[in-house]
């Protein structure tokens, strides 16, 4: 029976290994999306209030260039997803990619994004967050605790 399945992604080797292990430990008939979520910065790139500070203003160019490159980088790190699957054998056409702006937060946003029919979520046990997480928590165990309508599979 065919599922919808969520796979939380971003450019890590970590989500790389969970869109990987679904290719080779599930079957080719589910519907797989490869979801990323962007941090919100690109709003600053539209900003042009005055109270910015000298500096800013100046470097805001080279900011939004990173953006950019950014969201390329995530872009054809998904890209690249869909390939791996379809070498396994599943349909391209059963394949989506979806890209959204954190409105929530990340893990939040994945949840959000998986009560729209999803049967389970995928993601890697550590994405490309790295320090930060020994503080704030990983996504992946964000998702284990918010997501109560969903199987998690966390992807070591």
């Amino acid at each position: 029976m065919s599922q919808k399945i969520l796979i939380a992604c971003d450019e890590s080797k970590n989500a790389r290994r969970a869109v990987d292990y679904v290719a080779r430990a599930l079957t080719t008939d589910h519907r797989i999306t490869l979801m990323a979520v962007l941090q919100d910065t690109a709003s600053l790139c539209e900003m042009q209030s005055p109270e910015l500070t000298p500096y800013f203003k100046a470097q805001q160019a080279n900011f939004c260039e990173l953006e950019d490159q950014k969201k390329k980088l995530i872009q054809a790190s998904l890209e690249a997803a869909r390939q791996r699957l379809v070498d396994a054998g599943f349909d391209e056409k059963n394949i989506t990619i979806k890209i959204e702006p954190k409105k929530r937060g990340v893990a939040r946003d994945i949840v959000a994004e998986a009560a729209n029919g999803y049967d389970l979520i995928v993601i890697g046990r550590r994405g490309a967050a790295g320090i930060r997480e020994f503080f704030l928590g990983s996504v992946s165990q964000k998702v284990l605790s918010l997501a109560t309508e969903q199987s998690v599979l966390i992807v070591n």
